[in-house]
């Protein structure tokens, strides 16, 4: 028997289109129930902040015959630098790479330049010393009031 709908029928009523975008409504999340409850848990560290942790981590080396104490970091660009210098292309390239990439943070507009050009500057000079000049012509005007603001 049709009745006339080619959707299916369900006892609680017309059964929705389901497909792409268009989840069952008993799949669903419900509403106020987060899909992730326990979450991530305290304490654990991203990836990031355990780089970075692992970098900062000192460690002792032999250098000219005496130890030193310095980070991870610096005792492996002092072995980049090393295995550079005895030829190593690849060390090289990386090493020519990092160099660049220093430089160019040092280099970025404003870092060590001044802040204005020399034509801003004389435009602020020359407000300041407007300023400084009505300063000093309200000054010389005579109190004829003493100084109450109502004129009594």
């Amino acid at each position: 028997m049709s009745t006339g709908s080619d959707i299916p029928q369900t006892m609680n009523g017309p059964a929705k289109a389901t497909g792409y975008g268009k989840t069952p409504e008993s799949t669903r999340f419900q509403k106020g129930v987060s899909g992730n409850p326990k979450g991530r848990p305290k304490g654990t560290l991203n990836v990031a902040t355990v780089f970075t942790k692992t970098l900062r981590e000192k460690v002792v080396i032999n250098e000219h015959g005496q130890r030193k104490t310095v980070t991870k970091f610096e005792a492996a660009v002092k072995q980049l630098v090393n295995k550079a210098a005895s030829g190593d292309q690849r060390s090289m390239r990386l090493l020519l790479e990092l160099a660049r990439d220093a430089e160019a943070k040092q280099n970025l507009p404003g870092a060590q330049q001044p802040l204005l050009s020399a034509a801003d500057q004389e435009i602020i000079d020359d407000i300041f010393k407007r300023f400084s000049e009505t300063k000093e012509d309200n000054s010389e005007v005579p109190e004829e009031n003493n100084g109450n603001p109502n004129g009594e």
